[in-house]
């Protein structure tokens, strides 16, 4: 026995109507980006709008060019710095041996040794 809503199972706005029922679509132009993996991205923008160089690849991430045999190059990560690294960066080994001898020479007259 077929009961139930007549209804069921369709979306809001299906119907024989189509295009004419919701009125015109935008028009849109389809532009092609390529990523440094050979992903291809198909993305819609709207005509009157300036393309934008470079898009972000939906299945990898990686920036995306127009340009099909020129992508352009994944981004360089940096690896991750510890505390003695940016240390470091700021003094020389001189200038640690300083300071270590300096803070060795006050823990020494502290314990009075």
């Amino acid at each position: 026995m077929a009961g139930g809503n007549a209804i069921r199972g369709s979306r809001v706005g299906a119907g024989p109507m189509g295009e004419v029922e919701r009125g015109e679509t935008a028009p849109r132009n389809r532009v092609g980006f390529w990523c440094a993996n050979g992903h291809e991205s198909r993305i819609a923008f709207a005509a009157d709008i300036e393309v934008p160089d470079c898009w972000d690849c939906p299945r990898c991430g990686l920036p995306a060019g127009t340009d099909q045999q020129n992508p352009p190059p994944a981004p360089r990560t940096e690896p991750y710095k510890t505390h003695l690294a940016y240390v470091r960066e700021r003094r020389s080994d001189e200038d640690g041996d300083a300071l270590l001898q300096e803070a060795l020479t006050r823990l020494r007259a502290r314990r009075g040794a």
